[in-house]
């Protein structure tokens, strides 16, 4: 397979990644969080427009397999296994999340956030990613948390998510990997 930084519907994507990382990285320290020592199973995608998400969704075909398609919160999303890596920070993400667009009209389209697993209990998740970030981060202007607890149409593990955003990037935290909410879906079939 092609490397997906050669595809032409990518090429806003290869361009936009550099941007990505370093405002992760801004949003990761002002927030106090140590990204080192995460497991981060994905990264995902938003855009505007219906034809932004088709050409994406062609160019991943041509460089990565469809790993899922579903319907979350009314819209679609692809979720694409890719053999060459997109590289930010310390991760090698071969998880590409492509949501279709919805409702929220975002600032930027391009590479939008990444997502933190950590395992436990849903019921704790929001505590356990909490005590990651620092108090005096958390209470800056521009800063927003949110918790939801988005779900597929066949999904049957509880994967809430705990989200910190600056409107440009967002850092989310799940308790399980997408693969495995992914799996149990397919054990509901």
């Amino acid at each position: 397979m092609v490397n997906w930084q050669v595809v032409e519907e990518l090429q806003d994507l290869v361009a936009d990644l550099p941007r990505f990382a370093q405002a992760l990285a801004q949003l990761a320290s002002r927030v106090g969080l140590d990204m080192s020592a995460l497991n981060a199973d994905h990264i995902s995608l938003r855009c505007h427009q219906n034809a932004t998400a088709e050409r994406w969704r062609r160019g991943f075909l041509r460089c990565g397999d469809l790993f899922s398609e579903s319907t979350i919160g009314g819209r679609p999303i692809c979720l694409f296994r890719l053999p060459e890596p997109v590289c930010v920070a310390h991760w090698r993400f071969t998880l590409i999340e492509l949501p279709w667009p919805g409702e929220k009209r975002y600032p930027h389209e391009g590479w939008e956030h990444i997502e933190i697993v950590l395992p436990g209990t849903p019921q704790t998740l929001n505590a356990r990613a909490l005590a990651l970030l620092s108090d005096e981060g958390l209470s800056q202007p521009g800063l927003s948390v949110k918790t939801r607890s988005p779900k597929g149409e066949k999904e049957r593990l509880p994967n809430p998510t705990l989200a910190v955003t600056d409107g440009s990037v967002t850092i989310k935290f799940h308790p399980y990997a997408l693969e495995e909410v992914v799996a149990s879906e397919r054990a509901s079939l």
